[in-house]
């Protein structure tokens, strides 16, 4: 079939456009916003694009389209457009047709989930750190776990080297040797910092969660698209 006679709802076009939630999208249609071949818009109606779509007097079209995967960064690709020292960078570790970069770093020695896109709104809004968006680890560490370690990286570690306290997190032990831990903030190196100050090494550190967004099944070096109803949640979370 091809794909630019294919019809999909209305609503889900607007928000993998990037302009708004579908829930938005209902609401803009409602309010005779959104005109399509001339015609204001009907709730529940379906699209191709073939039609020819206006928002607010702006017309849409294919560029306009925004893309969201999820991508299993393997350890060793570096977060980084182009860097001449980088032995493997994003831009080698993955083709998709469309440009994407990084909303929010991973480190070159950590792995784990890292969300690419198109959209600058989402990067500035998932990297803003005012906006408290959870990202959630597994990490390794060089000797057996006490509570006293869990307590004090729960409250919060004061890191010398940057001249902060982190923000009480999260923080629960899943084997002798390895605690999940889920962050609010992103600063440079934060769990290996953290560990450190406390006489602890992190040997391993996997992402497994973003916002709403999971890992899930995904193996190094693979991606998927987000679907539309995890593109609603992690848009509604940015706009709350």
């Amino acid at each position: 079939m091809n794909d630019s006679k294919k019809e999909e709802r209305l609503n889900k076009y607007l928000a993998d456009c990037g302009i708004c939630s579908r829930r938005e999208a209902d609401r803009m249609i409602e309010a005779g916003r959104v005109i399509v071949n001339g015609v204001p818009a009907q709730m529940g109606m379906r699209i191709s694009e073939m039609d020819d779509i206006t928002v607010d007097g702006r017309p849409l079209d294919k560029k306009d389209r925004k893309v969201v995967l999820a991508y299993y960064k393997p350890v060793g690709v570096t977060c980084t457009e182009k860097d001449k020292y980088a032995e493997k960078t994003i831009r080698d570790a993955i083709d998709y047709p469309i440009r994407v970069t990084y909303a929010g770093r991973l480190d070159k020695d950590s792995e784990g989930l890292l969300l690419l896109t198109n959209d600058g709104d989402l990067i500035n809004g998932l990297m803003r750190a005012a906006n408290y968006h959870e990202k959630e680890y597994l990490v390794r560490v060089n000797k057996p776990i006490t509570d006293t370690f869990l307590q004090k990286m729960a409250e919060g570690v004061f890191l010398k080297e940057l001249n902060v306290q982190t923000r009480p997190c999260q923080v629960e032990k899943e084997g002798k040797f390895v605690f999940r831990i889920v962050l609010t903030q992103g600063l440079n190196r934060q769990i290996r910092r953290m560990c450190r100050a406390l006489g602890f090494d992190a040997q391993g550190i996997k992402r497994v969660r973003v916002a709403n967004i999971t890992i899930g099944k995904l193996k190094p070096g693979n991606y998927r698209l987000l679907t539309a109803e995890e593109l609603d949640e992690l848009y509604g979370q940015l706009n709350s």
